[in-house]
């Protein structure tokens, strides 16, 4: 190890190999704060090259590597548990360019989502994914793990708008498919078999981004409904008067709650409901006008508020979610981020308060998420630390049951490798372990990750 930690410091300089367990705490532990491990070193490149030197060097050695982006995941697949070194992707942090006319943005891994949107919004266009992280999250982050966030009923996954990465295979060869076209139909798409791989086939270094154009005018509400299945209506309707969804949110009535207390703010509906949503749209009309058009026809609506533009004030309450979450448990969030079939968002909501409290009285469950394209958080309060395992498995089961995934937009990481089999079946992972094996064979890159035996 003392050779390697040498051949590393001749790589990247003394400053960016850390060793120190004070210098290194930051990065061997996830947001939940339930992932912890630790690392022989953090290594901390400054560019394409220095990664490939790197993996090369580790690959030679048979040394285990991690790469790490931002670190905001939720399932434990950027934390090294077994001292493998983290390759934090932190210092390649530029944006290359950004071009207007073919509508694409090139940076660096390291580049912060909120960073690459103002990149983008300089030239009049927006990144396309939005996200309550987007200060720490980073591009290479969101295109490993094909983050969906809060605009993907609008703009669909990150993978639909990759154009081309550079990345580096385990053993240190670089890989660059580089092409600024929507059209390029030669051979397997490998950038879409990158993004998505939770940094177990290689280590993305630059990513090209298709960017979006915003919406002219937005209007922005919030409302009280009795259910999720009058939330669906609720976006039927609105679709009907030609809006277009930019996002939609479902809160629960104790997540509003909960948000209201922590963060000392007025409740925003003169009538509490058992469900809130919070819809952004847009269209080409007056769109506030046709939005409350919309609210005022809507069957069942308990209340609502609505507001032109983008309202970050009424966003407060859904983007606060996560840190009040946080900050109300007395153990570590167990964080499920889950979808079901719009048709049995209902069923799943019902039934799973009902398996909580008979199974587990103790835990408190508050879900959220982006209901219009069926994707749940759940996140489970108070859970014990001996029923973790347990209670996750009985949401997933009831997910298996109803047709749904057990991960939405935050991969598999190391918290759900047990239940891979509830998503994919073994001929798919054998299919899925081939490709892995194919491009590391000797299991360097993030070895207890996304596990397919």
């Amino acid at each position: 190890m003392t050779t390697l930690l040498d051949e590393l410091t001749a790589i990247v300089g003394p400053t960016h190999v850390l060793t120190d367990p004070e210098l290194t705490a930051g990065y061997v532990t996830d947001w939940t704060g339930y992932w912890t491990g630790h690392t022989v070193a953090v290594v901390r490149p400054g560019s394409t090259a220095e990664v490939s030197a790197v993996l090369a060097a580790c690959y030679r050695a048979g040394q285990p590597v991690v790469p790490q982006g931002g670190n905001t995941g939720l399932v434990g697949g950027s934390v090294p548990l077994d001292g493998e070194v983290v390759l934090s992707m932190l210092r390649l942090n530029r944006i290359e360019e950004v071009d207007p006319v073919g509508r694409t943005l090139a940076a660096d891994a390291g580049v912060s989502v909120a960073r690459a949107q103002e990149a983008a919004r300089a030239h009049g266009l927006i990144l396309g994914t939005d996200l309550a992280s987007r200060e720490s999250a980073t591009l290479g982050g969101i295109v490993a793990t094909n983050a969906g966030g809060i605009a993907m009923i609008k703009n669909g996954s990150t993978r639909s708008r990759v154009l081309g990465v550079e990345a580096v295979l385990a053993d240190g060869r670089v890989l660059t498919r580089w092409i600024p076209l929507v059209k390029d139909n030669i051979g397997y798409d490998l950038p879409g078999l990158l993004t998505g791989s939770e940094g177990t086939l290689a280590v993305i270094t630059r990513v090209l981004m298709r960017l979006v154009t915003p919406a002219r005018a937005t209007a922005t509400a919030l409302a009280g409904v009795p259910s999720a299945a009058a939330a669906l209506e609720l976006r039927d309707a609105l679709g009907r008067a030609g809006l277009t969804l930019e996002a939609a949110e479902l809160m629960t009535a104790a997540g509003m709650r909960l948000v209201v207390d922590h963060a000392g703010l007025r409740p925003p509906l003169a009538q509490p409901a058992p469900y809130t949503v919070l819809v952004e749209v847009s269209g080409s009309d007056d769109v506030a006008a046709a939005a409350a058009a919309v609210l005022a026809d809507c069957e069942g609506l308990i209340d609502a508020v609505l507001e032109e533009g983008h309202s970050a004030k009424l966003w407060r309450f859904r983007e606060s979610h996560t840190e009040t979450i946080a900050a109300s448990t007395i153990t570590p969030v167990v964080k499920l981020d889950v979808a079901v079939p719009l048709r049995r968002m209902e069923e799943f909501l019902d039934r799973l308060t009902e398996l909580l409290a008979a199974e587990f009285p103790t835990i408190r469950p508050i879900c959220f998420g982006h209901f219009a394209d069926g994707n749940i958080h759940v996140n489970l309060l108070d859970a014990p630390v001996d029923e973790r395992d347990a209670a996750t498995n009985r949401v997933f089961e009831l997910i298996r049951d109803l047709g749904g995934s057990i991960s939405a937009e935050h991969g598999i990481g190391r918290a759900k490798n047990p239940w891979i089999s509830f998503g994919r079946d073994p001929v798919d992972r054998a299919a899925m372990g081939a490709i892995r094996a194919a491009l590391d064979p000797g299991r360097v890159l993030n070895p207890h990750v996304l596990k397919l035996g």
